[in-house]
């Protein structure tokens, strides 16, 4: 999960910098068609195929996936994007808060709190580095922000119900990137495409590089979720704020006060005691155990 982080967190560079000659729809498309290209040859590769025994499941996925998406871009555009990204990060909570409550049903509930503890210090420390706000006239952005970290969320519970099905990483990537590729072709027929001949050099070489840094970020997160501990996992995501941070730091010039400084050391303990705690003693969740 800090691999696929840092993955991420390198992919919304390339956004940034991107961003700056093609709008939301576009990137997300060329993302999907370039995620759907490298896959097809990394499954071909692997001798994977990409027929699937569970496709409604890929397609409950990417449905899920897509939209938070969508809806995460609504928050951006109508929120600070500190606002915005505290609220799609709460998907780590929503996980924790999933997790629990299957323990609870399952009568397993005490052996989930040190673990869901570091999962909500983590957040904390999420909060202090983005020191998020909201106007009352951005209540309902705020809510679509909301949605975006609840569907987040529910993307990554499939995620792990479709490791558990026994289908490969590769493929469930794959599913994903044809729905990232769709959604941003709709998009497109409503906003259209921008001329090339305003593109700048820059943006352009972007392209290819975000679409395979999504891809190698998504296969991790996909590893973590189908293969670790859930909680665990969740907690470890919230290092993409620490990789961003740096990167703000050393490619745009952005400052970091000293509560965000804390705020990072806060996600970086709470991460190193979640790898603990899940290291000794925590048995596995009941989301994992069928």
């Amino acid at each position: 999960m800090v691999l696929g982080a840092f993955f991420f967190a390198t992919m919304a560079v390339g956004i940034k910098i991107a961003s700056g000659s093609f709008n939301t729809f576009e990137l997300v498309f060329y993302r999907g068609v370039v995620s759907v290209i490298f896959m097809s040859v990394v499954l071909r590769t692997r001798h994977i195929s990409i027929r699937s025994p569970v496709p409604l499941m890929h397609a409950w996925r990417s449905l899920i996936g897509v939209s938070s998406l969508g809806a995460w871009f609504y928050a951006i555009a109508h929120l600070p994007l500190a606002t915005a990204m505290t609220l799609n990060y709460m998907s780590g909570v929503w996980v924790a808060a999933f997790i629990v409550g299957g323990a609870v049903m399952y009568g397993k509930a005490e052996r989930q709190g040190p673990l869901m503890a570091t999962v909500l210090a983590g957040f904390a420390g999420v909060v202090m580095m983005l020191r998020p706000t909201l106007e009352q006239n951005q209540l309902f952005a705020g809510l679509i922000g909301l949605l975006s970290g609840l569907g987040a969320a529910l993307a990554y519970m499939q995620v792990t119900a479709l490791g558990k099905a026994g289908e490969p990483e590769g493929r469930t990537v794959f599913y994903f990137s044809v729905g990232s590729a769709l959604a941003g072709l709709v998009g497109i027929s409503f906003t259209g495409l921008t001329p090339w001949s305003t593109v700048h050099w820059q943006a352009a070489v972007w392209l290819i590089p975000i679409g395979v840094l999504a891809s190698l970020g998504q296969w991790c997160m996909t590893r973590a979720y189908s293969r670790g501990s859930t909680l665990l996992v969740a907690n470890l995501q919230y290092s993409g704020i620490v990789f961003a941070a740096f990167y703000s730091l050393v490619l745009f010039g952005d400052q970091i006060a000293l509560l965000g400084w804390a705020g990072m050391a806060l996600i970086v303990a709470s991460g190193l005691a979640a790898t603990v705690l899940r290291t000794r003693t925590i048995p596995n969740t009941p989301a994992e155990e069928h």
